[in-house]
């Protein structure tokens, strides 16, 4: 297994990672390290009691902008109106409601450590790191944050607290990443829920090779802000 040095940045190819998709051991959570991971298509994952572990799986779910597939009962919630739907209005906020006790994680999110939620929050204060915040009648309800670099998002962690809020906070960061001209949004491994939402499963090559054109793409850095604009011509398939 490769260790990282502390003062080396560098990963080691993507395709020396094992076949459950475990790619490297230590390093640090610093922005320039975490950056770099994500450039490469990696990212962390491990427990509290573990070194930081550095994952590349293979095939790799994804979910391209302009094939977000929102189903009808779905739909019926976003045009009620019953969420008001923020960007980074909060997001220490959505990092520890996503690393507290969710219904269907009882014992709470362990991977999001002290640490990562200190490392995330240094990238939001850089511009890297973002937040999506769904309010009811003032209260939040639920959200998700990720990474954006170039023309990738890179989804970290969601929760709810209430039927639909998290996936009406989905569905409104997807239209306006396809409107910002954003490339993907990687998923990093499947779940009945992402793909529900039309991500799909790529082999890793195939997802760096997107990655590298996605990253072409200027950097839309500093706190994000919903476009003031109409649903229609947002691209969307009925389910």
């Amino acid at each position: 297994m490769f260790r990282l040095h502390r003062h080396d940045l560098r990963f080691p190819p993507v395709n020396q990672a094992t076949p459950e998709g475990l790619l490297a051991v230590g390093g640090d959570l610093r922005p320039e390290r975490l950056l770099e991971a994500y450039r490469h298509g990696i990212f962390p994952w491990y427990n509290e009691d573990d070194p930081i572990l550095w994952w590349s799986p293979d095939p790799r779910a994804v979910l391209f902008p302009n094939k977000l597939h929102v189903a009808r009962s779905l739909k019926k919630t976003l045009r009620s109106n019953v969420f008001t739907v923020t960007l980074d209005t909060c997001f220490r906020q959505i990092m520890e409601q996503c690393a507290g006790p969710r219904p269907q994680y009882p014992e709470g999110g362990t991977w999001i450590t002290d640490d990562m939620r200190d490392a995330y929050t240094r990238l939001h204060e850089l511009g890297y790191a973002h937040s999506v915040e769904s309010w009811q009648e003032g209260i939040l309800v639920g959200g998700l944050y990720g990474i954006a670099i170039g023309g990738a998002f890179f989804a970290e962690s969601m929760f709810t607290r209430v039927d639909d809020a998290s996936k009406v906070a989905l569905v409104k960061l997807v239209q306006q990443l396809q409107a910002w001209n954003f490339r993907l949004i990687d998923c990093q491994q499947s779940s009945p829920h992402v793909m529900r939402f039309g991500a799909e499963e790529i082999l890793r090559s195939d997802f760096i090779n997107q990655l590298i054109e996605a990253l072409r793409i200027p950097d839309r850095r500093g706190r994000w802000v919903f476009d003031e604009v109409s649903d229609a011509g947002r691209s969307e398939r009925s389910g």
